[in-house]
Protein backbone atom coordinates (compact mmCIF):
# COMPACT_ATOMS: atom_id res chain seq x y z
CA UNK A 1 0.00 0.00 0.00
CA UNK A 2 1.02 3.26 -0.89
CA UNK A 3 2.36 5.54 2.20
CA UNK A 4 1.30 8.30 0.23
CA UNK A 5 -2.45 7.33 0.78
CA UNK A 6 -2.13 7.32 4.44
CA UNK A 7 -0.72 10.76 4.87
CA UNK A 8 -2.98 12.84 2.67
CA UNK A 9 -5.55 10.57 5.34
CA UNK A 10 -3.88 12.05 7.88
CA UNK A 11 -3.88 15.65 6.26
CA UNK A 12 -8.13 15.61 5.37
CA UNK A 13 -8.67 14.90 9.09
CA UNK A 14 -6.12 17.65 10.09
CA UNK A 15 -8.34 20.12 7.86
CA UNK A 16 -11.38 18.81 9.12
CA UNK A 17 -10.49 19.57 11.98
CA UNK A 18 -9.08 23.09 11.66
CA UNK A 19 -12.39 23.55 9.61
CA UNK A 20 -14.78 23.10 13.02
CA UNK A 21 -12.51 25.27 15.17
CA UNK A 22 -13.01 27.73 12.36
CA UNK A 23 -16.37 27.29 12.06
CA UNK A 24 -17.07 27.66 16.31
CA UNK A 25 -15.42 31.08 16.16
CA UNK A 26 -17.48 31.75 13.34
CA UNK A 27 -20.74 30.69 15.53
CA UNK A 28 -19.87 32.36 18.54
CA UNK A 29 -18.83 35.92 16.98
CA UNK A 30 -21.71 37.68 19.08
CA UNK A 31 -21.00 35.43 22.18
CA UNK A 32 -20.20 37.80 24.90
CA UNK A 33 -16.12 37.47 26.16
CA UNK A 34 -16.04 34.50 23.72
CA UNK A 35 -12.28 34.06 23.00
CA UNK A 36 -11.21 32.93 19.61
CA UNK A 37 -9.81 29.03 19.25
CA UNK A 38 -6.61 28.23 17.15
CA UNK A 39 -6.20 24.52 15.55
CA UNK A 40 -2.25 24.03 16.29
CA UNK A 41 -0.61 20.86 14.18
CA UNK A 42 2.13 19.01 14.54
CA UNK A 43 3.80 16.53 12.26
CA UNK A 44 3.71 12.73 13.01
CA UNK A 45 7.17 10.25 13.41
CA UNK A 46 9.55 10.04 10.77
CA UNK A 47 10.72 6.60 8.85
CA UNK A 48 14.83 6.86 9.55
CA UNK A 49 15.88 5.31 6.29
CA UNK A 50 18.99 6.95 6.66
CA UNK A 51 20.48 9.21 9.36
CA UNK A 52 22.29 12.13 8.74
CA UNK A 53 25.83 12.55 9.70
CA UNK A 54 26.53 8.65 9.05
CA UNK A 55 29.58 7.66 7.69
CA UNK A 56 30.07 7.41 4.04
CA UNK A 57 33.54 6.72 3.74
CA UNK A 58 35.96 6.67 6.72
CA UNK A 59 36.78 10.29 6.57
CA UNK A 60 33.48 11.90 5.06
CA UNK A 61 29.84 12.23 6.25
CA UNK A 62 26.46 11.99 4.99
CA UNK A 63 25.15 15.69 4.72
CA UNK A 64 21.50 14.65 5.00
CA UNK A 65 19.62 11.56 5.98
CA UNK A 66 16.65 10.55 4.75
CA UNK A 67 13.72 10.74 6.79
CA UNK A 68 10.40 9.85 5.68
CA UNK A 69 7.06 11.76 7.29
CA UNK A 70 3.94 9.79 7.75
CA UNK A 71 1.73 12.76 8.31
CA UNK A 72 0.18 15.14 10.79
CA UNK A 73 -2.15 15.58 13.36
CA UNK A 74 -4.00 17.95 15.87
CA UNK A 75 -1.39 18.99 18.59
CA UNK A 76 -4.04 21.25 20.75
CA UNK A 77 -6.95 23.68 20.38
CA UNK A 78 -5.57 27.21 21.94
CA UNK A 79 -7.33 29.94 23.17
CA UNK A 80 -6.65 33.42 22.28
CA UNK A 81 -7.09 35.64 25.47
CA UNK A 82 -6.62 38.88 23.50
CA UNK A 83 -9.07 41.77 24.78
CA UNK A 84 -12.29 42.06 22.59
CA UNK A 85 -13.87 45.31 21.61
CA UNK A 86 -15.97 47.27 24.18
CA UNK A 87 -19.65 47.50 24.05
CA UNK A 88 -21.84 50.32 25.45
CA UNK A 89 -24.85 48.85 26.98
CA UNK A 90 -25.85 51.51 29.73
CA UNK A 91 -27.28 48.25 31.75
CA UNK A 92 -26.29 48.62 35.28
CA UNK A 93 -25.43 45.14 35.51
CA UNK A 94 -23.79 44.77 32.49
CA UNK A 95 -19.81 44.74 33.42
CA UNK A 96 -16.77 44.74 31.60
CA UNK A 97 -13.18 43.46 32.34
CA UNK A 98 -10.49 46.15 30.68
CA UNK A 99 -7.27 43.74 30.82
CA UNK A 100 -6.55 40.60 32.54
CA UNK A 101 -8.75 38.68 34.57
CA UNK A 102 -11.98 36.61 35.02
CA UNK A 103 -15.09 37.08 37.06
CA UNK A 104 -15.40 33.85 39.76
CA UNK A 105 -18.59 32.09 39.45
CA UNK A 106 -19.79 29.45 42.03
CA UNK A 107 -20.98 26.42 40.07
CA UNK A 108 -23.91 24.13 41.78
CA UNK A 109 -21.19 21.43 42.62
CA UNK A 110 -19.17 23.98 44.76
CA UNK A 111 -16.03 24.53 42.26
CA UNK A 112 -15.31 27.93 41.25
CA UNK A 113 -15.49 28.70 37.44
CA UNK A 114 -14.43 31.94 35.57
CA UNK A 115 -15.49 33.94 32.96
CA UNK A 116 -15.16 37.20 30.83
CA UNK A 117 -19.14 37.57 30.61
CA UNK A 118 -19.69 40.03 32.84
CA UNK A 119 -23.78 40.32 31.75
CA UNK A 120 -24.81 39.72 35.01
CA UNK A 121 -28.40 39.59 36.60
CA UNK A 122 -30.32 39.18 40.02
CA UNK A 123 -31.48 36.75 41.43
CA UNK A 124 -34.77 36.12 44.58
CA UNK A 125 -32.15 36.77 46.49
CA UNK A 126 -30.85 39.94 45.20
CA UNK A 127 -27.57 38.55 44.19
CA UNK A 128 -25.78 39.05 41.04
CA UNK A 129 -25.63 35.78 38.93
CA UNK A 130 -25.10 35.29 35.56
CA UNK A 131 -27.70 34.46 32.73
CA UNK A 132 -27.29 30.81 34.24
CA UNK A 133 -28.41 31.55 37.68
CA UNK A 134 -24.53 30.75 38.55
CA UNK A 135 -23.45 33.45 41.86
CA UNK A 136 -20.93 35.66 41.67
CA UNK A 137 -18.12 35.32 43.80
CA UNK A 138 -17.52 36.66 46.37
CA UNK A 139 -21.43 37.25 46.44
CA UNK A 140 -22.75 40.77 45.92
CA UNK A 141 -26.30 40.99 47.21
CA UNK A 142 -28.47 44.12 45.56
CA UNK A 143 -30.81 45.81 48.96
CA UNK A 144 -34.15 45.59 48.62
CA UNK A 145 -35.66 48.91 47.13
CA UNK A 146 -32.25 49.90 45.96
CA UNK A 147 -32.34 53.19 43.46
CA UNK A 148 -29.25 53.02 41.66
CA UNK A 149 -26.43 50.51 41.38
CA UNK A 150 -22.68 51.94 40.98
CA UNK A 151 -19.56 49.69 40.19
CA UNK A 152 -16.27 50.99 40.07
CA UNK A 153 -13.24 50.56 38.14
CA UNK A 154 -11.63 48.67 41.32
CA UNK A 155 -14.60 46.73 42.23
CA UNK A 156 -16.27 48.54 44.43
CA UNK A 157 -20.62 47.88 44.72
CA UNK A 158 -22.47 50.72 46.37
CA UNK A 159 -26.09 51.62 46.00
CA UNK A 160 -28.65 54.25 46.52
CA UNK A 161 -31.35 53.04 48.45
CA UNK A 162 -34.64 54.33 48.72
CA UNK A 163 -34.88 57.46 51.69
CA UNK A 164 -31.22 58.16 51.49
CA UNK A 165 -28.76 60.26 49.27
CA UNK A 166 -25.81 58.79 50.43
CA UNK A 167 -24.34 55.91 48.32
CA UNK A 168 -23.52 52.83 50.66
CA UNK A 169 -20.95 49.71 49.61
CA UNK A 170 -22.12 46.60 49.63
CA UNK A 171 -19.75 44.45 48.64
CA UNK A 172 -16.54 44.42 45.72
CA UNK A 173 -16.32 42.34 42.72
CA UNK A 174 -12.92 40.32 42.72
CA UNK A 175 -11.12 39.02 39.89
CA UNK A 176 -8.52 36.05 39.35
CA UNK A 177 -6.13 35.62 36.94
CA UNK A 178 -3.87 32.77 35.66
CA UNK A 179 0.02 32.65 34.99
CA UNK A 180 -1.05 30.32 31.57
CA UNK A 181 -5.10 31.27 30.95
CA UNK A 182 -4.26 29.32 27.69
CA UNK A 183 -4.42 26.36 30.10
CA UNK A 184 -7.59 26.81 30.64
CA UNK A 185 -10.80 24.10 30.60
CA UNK A 186 -13.21 25.80 28.65
CA UNK A 187 -16.64 23.88 29.30
CA UNK A 188 -19.14 25.94 27.36
CA UNK A 189 -21.86 28.58 28.63
CA UNK A 190 -18.83 31.45 27.98
CA UNK A 191 -17.17 29.40 31.58
CA UNK A 192 -13.71 28.07 31.79
CA UNK A 193 -11.98 25.65 34.61
CA UNK A 194 -8.97 25.71 36.54
CA UNK A 195 -6.40 22.77 35.68
CA UNK A 196 -2.58 22.06 36.31
CA UNK A 197 -1.55 23.60 32.90
CA UNK A 198 -3.39 26.98 33.44
CA UNK A 199 -1.90 27.04 37.10
CA UNK A 200 -3.67 27.94 40.92
CA UNK A 201 -6.11 31.08 40.33
CA UNK A 202 -4.96 34.36 42.12
CA UNK A 203 -7.31 36.79 43.19
CA UNK A 204 -7.29 40.37 44.19
CA UNK A 205 -9.02 43.78 43.04
CA UNK A 206 -9.11 45.14 39.72
CA UNK A 207 -6.60 47.24 38.82
CA UNK A 208 -3.97 45.17 41.84
CA UNK A 209 -1.57 42.33 40.92
CA UNK A 210 -1.65 43.09 37.21
CA UNK A 211 -5.73 42.80 36.84
CA UNK A 212 -7.95 45.04 34.84
CA UNK A 213 -9.84 47.54 35.85
CA UNK A 214 -13.86 47.39 35.93
CA UNK A 215 -15.96 49.61 32.96
CA UNK A 216 -19.78 49.23 34.35
CA UNK A 217 -22.08 49.73 31.71
CA UNK A 218 -20.68 48.14 28.90
CA UNK A 219 -19.64 44.33 27.84
CA UNK A 220 -16.70 42.81 25.90
CA UNK A 221 -17.45 41.54 22.50
CA UNK A 222 -16.69 38.10 21.32
CA UNK A 223 -12.48 38.61 19.97
CA UNK A 224 -12.97 36.94 16.63
CA UNK A 225 -12.07 38.77 13.45
CA UNK A 226 -14.61 37.94 10.71
CA UNK A 227 -12.01 38.66 8.13
CA UNK A 228 -9.16 36.37 9.38
CA UNK A 229 -11.62 33.41 10.43
CA UNK A 230 -13.03 33.30 6.39
CA UNK A 231 -8.93 33.65 4.87
CA UNK A 232 -8.35 30.80 7.69
CA UNK A 233 -11.22 28.79 5.83
CA UNK A 234 -10.24 29.40 2.35
CA UNK A 235 -6.95 28.24 2.98
CA UNK A 236 -8.10 25.49 4.78
CA UNK A 237 -10.11 24.28 1.84
CA UNK A 238 -7.91 24.30 -0.24
CA UNK A 239 -5.45 22.36 2.00
CA UNK A 240 -8.30 19.96 2.38
CA UNK A 241 -8.60 19.66 -1.69
CA UNK A 242 -4.68 19.36 -1.91
CA UNK A 243 -4.96 15.95 0.54
CA UNK A 244 -7.69 15.01 -1.20
CA UNK A 245 -5.75 15.03 -4.52
CA UNK A 246 -2.99 13.58 -3.14
CA UNK A 247 -5.50 10.39 -2.64
CA UNK A 248 -6.85 10.73 -6.15
CA UNK A 249 -2.98 10.55 -7.28
CA UNK A 250 -2.32 7.51 -5.18
CA UNK A 251 -5.29 5.80 -6.29
CA UNK A 252 -4.22 6.51 -10.14
CA UNK A 253 -0.85 4.94 -9.30
CA UNK A 254 -2.31 2.04 -7.58
CA UNK A 255 -4.51 1.69 -10.57
CA UNK A 256 -1.91 1.51 -13.16
CA UNK A 257 0.30 -1.06 -11.19
CA UNK A 258 -2.76 -3.16 -11.49
CA UNK A 259 -3.44 -3.11 -14.66
CA UNK A 260 0.69 -3.46 -15.73
CA UNK A 261 0.28 -6.72 -13.58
Amino acid sequence: MLASLWISKTGLEAQEQNIAVIANNLANVNTTGFKEGRADFEDLIYQNIRQPGAQSTQNTQIPTGINMGTGVRLAATQKLFMQGSLQNTQNALDVAIQGRGFFQILMPDGTLAYTRDGTFQLDQQGQMVTTNGYVLQPPVAIPPQTLSITIGNDGTVSAVIAGSNIPTQIGTIQLGDFINPGGLQPIGQNLFLETQASGSVQTDNPGNSGLGLLLQGSLEASNVNVVEELVDMIQAQRAYEINAKGIETADNMLQFLTQTI
